[in-house]
């Protein structure tokens, strides 16, 4: 009998982070009933940010709105406030699954932030002092121009911030700018082909000289500045600072502890490649689990590294989805069933106690 510690990120637009926790689960218990399994998704800003805080904070009240989605089509987000600090996801206002359709050349570029604005203006007049606005799985390019615009523009903005403790939490180590930039990087993910990456290039240091000049303080070049499309830079210029996704859940959800406690730490999301290990949930759930010796199973969507890339950081074992399933649209189309047989067939030959 094993202790068995399962805490992912969300896969993609197919499970959320508390589905996929549950399904693992689920899988592995059918293989190896006898393990102890302790169920604890997690999030590092992106999307399931707020859903997984709500489980965890019992004093915290949901709250509604209804806001500009990524195409100006209004959309209905929820945040949290827990007394005077607020937890805001700007994946529910711009996310890629608010396209409603695959992303193109066109939705890369006309994608806006501005619900995001309007989400942390509803936490300011609910009487919010802080505001933690989690980043990731974003739809946009603009640089938070459209959340700015929203708070009536640069200087209101600041102005209405002025008093506000501002968290963005993102675990997106990427500058503004550059080939390690916003558009450069994520641009392709969200339907830019290289001529509209050009395009989102120079429309975000046309926005970033504007926020310099309009903030006295020069973001571009910040760690984490590129995070969801460029929103982060603007969260930093009008004074906010930059924390760590996955370590503010890691603390609300006693990750540490769980992870001492555990003989095997299972974890995953929607594709395993080199962004894992710079931010992203599951590197820093392996990061966490080497400080105990504890061993990590990935278990993801699709796996893009190599043995040899993983193992250096603690990472026992990665297996993929969509090799299990054999293919990807069945991996899409079936992730809870395909998710669970694949954890299924890991149980059976993992050698845990």
């Amino acid at each position: 009998m094993s202790q068995i510690l399962v805490a992912p990120d969300s896969f993609g637009d197919t499970l959320t982070a508390t589905e996929a926790a549950s399904v693992i689960a689920q899988g592995w218990g059918s293989a190896r009933p006898a393990d102890t399994l302790t169920v604890s998704p997690q999030s590092d800003g992106g999307p399931g940010f707020v859903e997984v805080l709500a489980t965890q904070l019992p004093s915290a009240r949901r709250h509604a709105a209804r806001v500009r989605g990524p195409l100006d089509e209004d959309v209905e987000a929820t945040w949290l406030l827990d007394g005077v600090t607020a937890y805001v996801e700007c994946a529910q206002a711009c996310g890629l699954p608010l396209l409603r359709q695959a992303p193109t050349v066109d939705t890369a570029w006309r994608a806006g932030s501005a619900g995001v604005g309007e989400l942390i203006a509803a936490a300011l007049d609910a009487g919010a002092t802080r505001i933690v606005v989690g980043l990731g799985g974003s739809s946009c390019t603009d640089g938070g121009a459209g959340l700015v615009e929203a708070l009536g523009g640069i200087g209101p903005a600041q102005h209405r911030l002025v008093t506000t403790e501002l968290v963005v939490a993102s675990d997106v180590e990427h500058p503004l700018l550059g080939a390690r930039g916003a558009a450069a990087v994520f641009g392709p993910q969200k339907g830019a082909d290289p001529d509209t990456v050009n395009r989102l290039e120079a429309r975000l240091a046309e926005w970033a000289t504007a926020l310099e000049a309009g903030t006295g303080r020069s973001v571009r070049d910040l760690a984490g500045a590129g995070a969801a499309g460029g929103i982060g830079a603007a969260l930093l210029a009008l004074g906010g600072r930059r924390e760590s996704g996955a370590r503010i859940l890691a603390e609300h959800t006693g990750l540490d502890a769980a992870i001492a406690r555990a003989d095997l730490v299972i974890t995953g999301e929607g594709k395993f490649d080199n962004q894992t290990l710079h931010g992203k949930v599951a590197g820093a759930v392996a990061a966490r689990a080497a400080a105990s010796g504890t061993p990590v199973l990935v278990l993801a969507g699709q796996v893009a590294l190599a043995a040899a890339e993983y193992q250096r950081v603690g990472i026992a074992r990665a297996e993929s989805i969509t090799q299990f399933a054999g293919s990807v649209q069945r991996a899409m189309e079936d992730a809870a069933g395909q998710l669970a047989g694949l954890a299924a067939l890991v149980a059976r030959d993992w050698p845990v106690g």
